[in-house]
């Protein structure tokens, strides 16, 4: 028989990033929740519940009429503690000049020194409690310790608060920057490491493309700023979090969202097109090629990703090779070939994400 016509793909080796899709949840960069520091009657709310707070901005004012009240008690004991001060150090000075001409004791001389020690230490102790009183008179006035956006409050006016209350009067967020906490296999990560460690792959960069609920691509681009070093011992999985910008609010805490970074790049990938490679019954990825001799050969590959229409192949095809895309049914290993290259427009394209759920690594490998 005369030798049957096949279309083939000359394999080249090309730069691929190599990407990922990993879930994550939405955060707060910061977050505060709002509790009293002493106990009293709330007065007023001083905030719209939704609504933008700046960073010292007041947002509940509790009655102050008891702290004022303590305020000026600590400042009369204060003015007693001074005037007892000029008593003492009248008498002291009086003794000590007694005590000179022997018209004192010693011992009364140093009574009066100690009384004096004693009056200036007192007037330090209403110093503070003094001072105390105008820090608890400022706290009849509870203010947003950060910025960003407030919820509702869980009290109204005339309620009780107590200092250290369990309850938040309210929470607030600062959703701009917003973080995103991504979830990766601790076997991914490391076998990805592994590669670049032996200079296999180059290290990505750390931008990131965030997939939202609705399947848009959400138009700021994230920075990925650590990763966890310790792994989730129930999942199995290590903890990244990357930062996105939120102008307008349109990420909130605890969405779910899926997140595309690049992980490694690989200089010399070797990408086949998916037409051209099939499976065994043992379910390993199979190719066959055209040999210089114009026969058939049979491979046994390992293919770990698909990057848009074609998989990337880690072992068993290599630049040059001659990869059947067309007439696979009409040959078989050793057969002669009249091989016919493909047109450009049916080879496919690198364009596109190569995710570890689209392509993992025992759905077409040979290990």
């Amino acid at each position: 028989m005369p030798p049957a016509d096949v279309t083939v793909v000359t394999l080249k080796t090309e730069r691929v990033a190599l990407q990922t899709e990993l879930p994550g949840r939405t955060t707060a960069s910061l977050t505060s929740e709002v509790r009293p520091q002493i106990t009293g009657i709330l007065k007023a709310r001083l905030f719209t519940e939704g609504a933008k707070v700046k960073a010292g901005q007041p947002l509940y004012q509790i009655e102050q009429a008891q702290y004022r009240a303590a305020v000026d008690s600590a400042a009369a004991d204060l003015e007693s503690a001074k005037a007892q001060v000029e008593a003492a150090r009248v008498k002291s000075e009086r003794f000590a000049g007694l005590l000179k001409i022997e018209g004192v004791s010693k011992q009364e001389a140093d009574d009066a020194r100690f009384a004096l020690a004693q009056a200036q230490a007192a007037v330090a102790q209403r110093t503070a409690a003094l001072e105390m009183a105008h820090i608890n008179l400022g706290y009849t006035q509870i203010i947003a310790p950060i910025s960003g956006t407030i919820g509702k409050s869980s009290i109204t006016a005339g309620a009780l608060v107590t200092a250290g209350q369990p309850a938040a009067l309210a929470t607030i967020r600062s959703l701009d920057p917003i973080f995103v906490d991504l979830t990766e296999s601790s076997e991914q990560r490391l076998r990805l490491r592994q590669q670049v460690g032996a200079g296999a792959l180059q290290a990505g960069s750390t931008a990131v493309k965030l997939v939202l609920p609705d399947g848009t691509i959400y138009p700021h681009d994230g920075k990925l700023e650590f990763a966890e070093v310790a792994v989730d011992e129930s999942t199995g999985t290590v903890t990244q979090r990357a930062t996105f910008p939120n102008p307008d609010d349109t990420l909130l805490p605890g969405m779910y969202v899926r997140a595309r970074l690049e992980e490694a790049v690989d200089q010399n990938a070797i990408l086949a097109p998916q037409q051209g490679i099939g499976h065994d019954a043992k379910g390993n990825a199979t190719a066959m090629v055209v040999t210089p001799a114009g026969t058939v050969e049979a491979r046994t590959l390992v293919a770990t990703r698909t990057i848009g229409d074609r998989w990337l192949i880690d072992s068993g095809l290599k630049d040059g090779d001659k990869l059947i895309v067309e007439g696979l049914n009409k040959v078989g290993p050793g057969m002669p070939v009249h091989a016919t290259e493909a047109s450009a427009a049916g080879t496919g394209s690198a364009a596109g994400t190569g995710s570890a759920a689209a392509g993992s690594a025992g759905a077409g490998s040979a290990k």
